[in-house]
């Protein structure tokens, strides 16, 4: 299990969650921020601090925002697990799905 990051994100990337995360699984994409899965330890850290309220528990995910739990998960598909987003720094690009929405008014 892990923790998602859904569409309140998408062109806000706040940065409190990225502070608060003890394992540094939070990435940086252009338009959002992305939880690695396979990095996350399931602490919950994050969520509290979110001031968008984009972050939930996989099992918590709203169903209209259901298909971000994909979203963040095939984020990683070319990367892999980099362990940890200092030593990377922002990833190039987004999820197509991210990439394919209109400017988000916040």
């Amino acid at each position: 299990m892990t923790y998602v990051i859904a569409l309140p994100c998408v062109d806000v990337k706040d940065k409190a969650c990225i502070d608060e995360c003890p394992v540094d699984c939070i990435y940086e994409g252009d338009r959002m921020l992305y939880i690695q899965p396979d990095e996350c330890i399931d602490c919950g850290a994050c969520e509290p601090v979110c001031p968008v309220e984009a972050i939930y528990y996989e099992d918590d995910v709203p169903e209209a925002w259901a298909d971000y739990y994909t979203v963040n998960v095939d984020f990683f598909a070319e990367v892999g697990s980099p362990g940890g987003a200092a030593k990377i720094g922002a990833i190039p690009g987004d999820h197509p799905l991210v990439a394919a929405l209109p400017p988000q008014e916040h």
